[in-house]
C-alpha cells in the first residue's frame, strides 16, 4: 500500500466576495492517486467524477480509482510543462507556462468547466503533482464562482509545502530510491509554487471583458454550464 495522498484537499468552506462559502465534498485536488492508496479523509470521497490532466505523453496505466461508477475524462494539458522540466529545467518560467495553458488549453479548461458542473457528486481535479495543471484549472473553477483572488493564490501557494511528499511518493511508486534533501535541493525550483505565477493566469482573467465569466464564454462555455457550476459549488 502506498503512503496515501499527500496534495489532497476538499475546497469548500471558502468565502466568496458575496459572502456565500463554497461547499464541502463538490470540488477536489490532489496529485495523481495511486493504486493502493488508502481512502483519504475527503469529503464526497470517491469522487464520482475525475478529470485527470496529465499530458499525452506521460504514462500512466487505467485510472486506479475508474471504479465503483467513477468517471474519469483525460484531458490531457500542456505536454511543454513536462518537456520543460526535462530538459532545461534551470529556465523553467512558471509565470509564462501558466499563461501558455490559458492559451492553448482553453478547450480543456472550459470542459473542466462543463463536466465539474454536470457532476453528480464530487469532482476531483488531478495532474501528475498536483501543482501546475491542477492549480490553473482550479483557479479558474473557484474565480468564477466568485472566490476572491487572495484565496485563489492563498491555495495554489499551499502546494508547494507538500512537493516534497508528493515526489519521495512518485520515487516510491516507480520502485526507485527516494530523493535526498541534496537532490530535491536541486529540484527546488521544480517544486515551487510562487504567487506571481498564478497571479499572471488571474491578472488575464480579471483583464478579460467581464472577467473569468467573460473569458469562458469567449471561449465557448455557456451561461448555463456556468450557473451549473457555481450552483453546484456555492451555499444560497
Amino acid at each position: 500500500m502506498t503512503t496515501g495522498l499527500v496534495n489532497g484537499r476538499d475546497l469548500g468552506g471558502l468565502r466568496t466576495a458575496d459572502g456565500r462559502l463554497t461547499r464541502h465534498g463538490v470540488l477536489l485536488r490532489s496529485e495523481a492517486p495511486l493504486a493502493g492508496d488508502p481512502i483519504p479523509d475527503l469529503a464526497g470521497w470517491p469522487p464520482a467524477v475525475v478529470l485527470d490532466l496529465r499530458g499525452s505523453k506521460e504514462g500512466h496505466a487505467e485510472h486506479p480509482l475508474q471504479v465503483n461508477g467513477t468517471e474519469v475524462h483525460r484531458i490531457p494539458m500542456l505536454d511543454l510543462i513536462m518537456a520543460a522540466a526535462a530538459t532545461d529545467p534551470g529556465a523553467l518560467d512558471l509565470g509564462k507556462l501558466y499563461l501558455q495553458l490559458l492559451e492553448e488549453s482553453a478547450e480543456g479548461l472550459v470542459e473542466i468547466v462543463r463536466l465539474a458542473g454536470a457532476a453528480d457528486g464530487a469532482v476531483l481535479v488531478h495532474c501528475s503533482v498536483g501543482k501546475d495543471r491542477t492549480g490553473v484549472s482550479v483557479a479558474l473553477l473557484l474565480r468564477v464562482a466568485g472566490v476572491p483572488r487572495e484565496t485563489v493564490i492563498a491555495d495554489y501557494v499551499r502546494t508547494e509545502a507538500n512537493m516534497t511528499g508528493v515526489i519521495r511518493r512518485v520515487a516510491t511508486s516507480l520502485g526507485r530510491p527516494e530523493p535526498t534533501e541534496a537532490q530535491l535541493a536541486t529540484m527546488k525550483h521544480l517544486l515551487a509554487a510562487p504567487a506571481p505565477a498564478l497571479e499572471g493566469v488571474l491578472n488575464a482573467l480579471d483583464a478579460h471583458e467581464n472577467g473569468p465569466r467573460g473569458w469562458l464564454l469567449a471561449h465557448g462555455a455557456t451561461e448555463e454550464e456556468i450557473a451549473r457550476w457555481t450552483t453546484r459549488f456555492l451555499t444560497p
